[in-house]
């Protein structure tokens, strides 16, 4: 039988899936189909949950998968079934939390063995094709589990019970409610505080992760309190992950991590929600404290992912960039060595930029250890002294280097860009767009997500049915497959995209965002919200649920990217604070009791979490600016500059004051105020709990007024 007939993944609509179509293992995708070939043959499943971006996942398929000895073990005795991880992220997390049971960890690639009903009964993460580093060999594994599933079959079915009620305790929060308090907050912002790394910045050793919700939360703390420990904590981490090498100090954008505590050395691969997230971090930080570094990486972090992760004829954010251009590459495309640098620069900008970006005979990588990862060493006053130069000297030395080595580095294999379109991704590439654009006044910044947002409404969206798609285009998708999968919207489709048209109305005025805002939380409510036990479910109930998937799962941790049920609270208390229907607090507030007997267990990881607490906690501040002069200018900026969870700002025209344009609970107060019905001159209106304070027309004085506590 030849490999394409054995192979199904040719006609995938994802690019991580069909990249294995060439193994030599009979490969089916998740569905109905590698169930029913397990039943009818009685053979385990392998579950293999990867994804484009990961470079174990690549050096997996490479060492084992395209190797003919471990394809005839796995065709022998598995039906083999391959999942990308970003496509199907309510099956990934699933078979996390049951290897996570199993064996303690987890991660990609995902190694899961199930039976022919999808129930999990041993896993891993990465197996070696030789025994190797404490872990046995991957051929080792497949015949032992084989054997086992034969002979021991009874086993195999009590270990499958098991792992499967763990799992089904692990996602249940049923009895573990407890009251809304502000002790949440400060116990979560301690806990980060307790792990915070005073030397080089974040949370916890190595290897260490960027944690956006927690930084986010502790800027929210700190604009309130102005709490020196937690400004100290913030500053100190994103002014030390900026001059890191997990920052990509030629195009801009961050790495997905640093294996080392210094974040000098990431794994490579480029997220586009780690960036949206980090992006949202120093806008936020720019705000809290004026530090010029923080709308410096603001920019930049929009730079690249303009450059390299926007569809700039059709609108929306592509999904990732590999860490790797070839299976033998490990961060060459991103690391120099001293040769390579000396042969793009002149004299005087090596010496400075090797000093600077740390460039020298001996670099980090270990595979080749010529390579240096570029990370700022040396400040510019600091240099200038030691070459006796002025500091302007220095700087233009370095930015001339800096443009020619990312010139030179353009003309190597670039990694792969994922150009896969995730709804949920990509509204939160929109919001973190929109509160740049906001604070900065990158006008082209706004215009791109708003046009970003347009296709997600326009392609994603059926109003109609009320449906989001999960993905709404694949990258380089096969004949028959365009215009997106068939995956369902899951929660955080919802959560994300009605939060990015909340900003997106809040951005433009334009009613429709807010009511496309409505309309897709209206439908999260009625496909995910369990009225019984209170929070919402990550996916909608199917009485065709494969596998793990029959266990309703209930997402609650910041991991990567910000909670569902956190972001879908927050959605909640946002429309109520506009609408001023009860029945949106109503459900925030039972979502956040769902978990606030057990947030404190979970650390930073609640940090979302705790945004949602903060923001029940206090009253919706709106801010409206009404006129179209300079005078309105400077107000929209007085009212913008300072940070506040609980914030909108919004700029209308004259004209734009009626109340069919306008949510209810503005539309009750705005139109009917004096100063706003008979428009004489530009103006800002403060309002909080359907009440609203007399007019100010004076930028510095609305400063004033939003200082007060």
């Amino acid at each position: 039988m030849s490999t394409a007939a054995q192979n199904q993944l040719g006609q995938a609509a994802s690019s991580y899936l069909r990249s294995a179509a060439h193994q030599p293992i009979q490969w089916f995708e998740w569905g109905e189909a590698a169930f029913q070939a397990a039943k009818e043959q009685n053979k385990p499943i392998l579950l293999d949950v990867g994804a484009v971006w990961c470079h174990w996942c690549h050096v997996m398929d490479r060492e084992s998968y395209e190797d003919a000895e471990v394809a005839r073990i796995v065709n022998e005795n598995f039906v083999a079934v391959k999942v990308d991880r970003d496509e199907r992220p309510e099956v990934d997390s699933r078979y996390q939390a049951a290897v996570q049971a199993i064996s303690g960890q987890g991660g990609w690639p995902l190694t899961v063995f199930l039976t022919p009903d999808g129930r999990p009964f041993f896993g891993g993460t990465y197996f070696p094709p030789e025994e190797h580093w404490g872990r046995p060999s991957f051929k080792r594994v497949l015949l032992s589990i084989a054997q086992a599933y034969r002979e021991r079959h009874g086993d195999v079915a009590e270990s499958a019970d098991a792992v499967m009620a763990a799992l089904a305790q692990a996602e249940s929060f049923a009895g573990r409610s407890g009251e809304i308090s502000t002790r949440i907050i400060d116990q979560v912002v301690e806990s980060a505080l307790n792990m915070f790394d005073p030397q080089n910045g974040g949370f916890g050793s190595a290897p260490k992760f960027p944690h956006p919700s927690t930084v986010d939360l502790l800027l929210y703390r700190y604009a309130q309190t102005g709490d020196q420990r937690i400004r100290n904590c913030v500053v100190t981490t994103l002014t030390k992950m900026a001059r890191g090498g997990v920052y990509d100090q030629l195009a801009g954008g961050f790495h997905r991590y640093s294996v080392d505590e210094r974040w000098v050395v990431p794994h490579f691969e480029k997220m586009s929600y780690d960036n949206s997230e980090l992006l949202k971090n120093y806008v936020h930080a720019w705000q809290a404290t004026a530090e010029p570094l923080f709308a410096e990486v603001t920019r930049d972090i929009i730079r690249w992912m303009d450059e390299c992760l926007s569809d700039r004829d059709h609108g929306g954010f592509y999904a990732s960039q590999d860490a790797d251009s070839s299976p033998h590459d490990d961060g060459d495309y991103f690391t120099w060595t001293l040769a390579e640098a000396r042969e793009v620069l002149t004299e005087d900008e090596l010496r400075v930029a090797s000093l600077y970006y740390d460039i020298a005979e001996v670099g980090e990588m270990h595979h080749d250890p010529a390579r240096n990862v570029l990370h700022v060493r040396a400040e510019i006053p600091e240099i200038a002294v030691r070459f006796g130069m002025r500091n302007e000297q220095v700087e233009a030395l370095l930015l001339s280097a800096k443009k020619k080595m990312y010139a030179a580095r353009l003309k190597r294999q670039t990694p792969y860009v994922d150009k896969t379109v995730y709804v949920n991704w990509n509204a939160l590439c929109v919001s973190a767009y929109l509160v740049a654009a906001r604070v900065l006044q990158l006008d082209e910044a706004k215009k791109f997500a708003l046009r970003s947002l347009d296709r997600i409404l326009a392609e994603g969206w059926d109003p109609n049915g009320g449906v989001l798609k999960h993905v709404i285009a694949y990258s380089e998708e096969p004949a028959g497959r365009m215009g997106g999968g068939a995956v369902a919207g899951l929660l955080d489709d919802y959560a994300f995209t009605a939060l990015a048209c909340l900003d997106a109305w809040e951005a433009t005025a334009d009613f429709s965002y807010f009511k496309f805002a409505r309309a897709i939380a209206d439908q999260m409510i009625a496909r995910f919200f369990d009225a019984t036990s209170g929070a919402f479910y990550d996916s909608e109930p199917s009485n065709a649920a494969l596998g793990a998937l029959i266990t309703r799962r209930k997402p609650f941790q910041d991991s990567p990217t910000p909670s569902g049920n956190s972001a879908a609270a927050i959605v909640l208390l946002r429309l109520h604070a506009l609408t001023n229907e009860s029945s949106y607090r109503d459900r925030a507030e039972l979502t956040i009791e769902t978990f606030a007997g057990v947030a404190s267990q979970f650390s930073i990881f609640a940090s979302t979490f705790a945004i949602a607490v903060l923001m029940h906690s206090q009253p919706h501040t709106q801010i409206s600016i009404v006129g179209t002069d300079s005078v309105a200018d400077s107000l929209y900026a007085a009212a913008v500059a300072p940070l506040a969870p609980n914030k909108t700002v919004l700029r209308l025209t004259p004209n734009e004051v009626v109340a069919p344009m306008l949510p209810r609970a503005l539309a009750e107060t705005l139109p009917n105020l004096p100063a706003v019905r008979e428009f004489k001159k530009s103006l800002a209106v403060i309002c909080s709990n359907l009440t609203c304070q007399p007019p100010v027309f004076d930028a510095n004085q609305l400063a004033a007024e939003l200082r007060k506590p």
